[in-house]
Formats: C-alpha cells, structure tokens, sequence
C-alpha cells in the first residue's frame, strides 16, 4: 500500500497540480522496511511518468497552436532558446514551477518524446537520491 501511496503522489507531484512526493519520500525511506532502491525506483517511475503525461498535453497542444503562430518577440525568443538547448534542459524538470511547463513545452516543441523521457527520468531520479541521502 505505501508504495502505491508514494507512486501516486509522485505522479501528481509532476503534473502542473501540487504534490508532495518528497515528504512521503522520507517519511517511507526512515519507517518502512521498504528497500531505499525499491522507494527511489517508484518515486521516479512516478514522477517521470507525471512528467511524460505533461508532455504528451504539450504535443496535443501543439497540433492546435503551432509555433509558427507566435507573433510576439518574447514568446520566439522563448521558443528559441528552448530549442538551442534542447532535451538537456529536462534535467530541470523536477524544479518547483518551472519544471512542469518545462515538460509541457518539450511536447509542445516536438522535442522526441524518447530523449524526453530519459532526461526527465534522470533529473528526477537525481532529486530523489538526493532526498533519500539527506534522510539517512
């Protein structure tokens, strides 16, 4: 049960709703049996899918709003830069506010939902080491 609990809350942890997946990150890794490796590996499957479905909203979006449509400079600008950098930047996709719409414009931009994936799936992987260390 408690790893259904944590696989749920890390989902929607990465979507654009608010979560804490981190919380119950620590809470299982300091009282529960659980295998610290079985408890990371749940959060970021998860959080990674989360992610992975806020791209998949970004890719429908962009079949009714192209960025051929974006007329003000700031918003080519953004779309530029997104681009110079690539799937890389989904390193950055467990940051709080910025990650989600990270995600969201990734699948907006067409960035390959493969290289999607294994960068979200790193950079959150990394956040939760980062967090079952801090614990111990």
């Amino acid at each position: 049960m408690s790893l259904w609990l944590l696989f749920f809350s890390a989902f929607i942890s990465s979507t654009l709703f608010p979560g804490g997946s981190e919380a119950v990150l620590a809470y299982l890794s300091s009282d529960t049996a659980q295998s610290l490796f079985l408890l990371v590996l749940v959060a970021t499957l998860g959080n990674t899918l989360g992610g992975m479905s806020s791209w998949l909203v970004g890719r429908l979006i962009s079949i009714r709003y192209p960025t051929t449509r974006l007329d003000k400079p700031s918003q080519q600008q953004a779309v530029e830069r997104l681009q110079k950098y690539g799937s890389p930047v989904l390193l950055l996709s467990w940051l709080p506010v910025i990650g989600d719409p990270l995600c969201v414009a990734a699948g907006w931009l067409r960035i390959h939902w493969l290289w999607s994936l294994l960068f979200i799936a790193v950079g959150k992987c990394l956040r939760y080491v980062v967090v079952v260390y801090l614990v111990m």
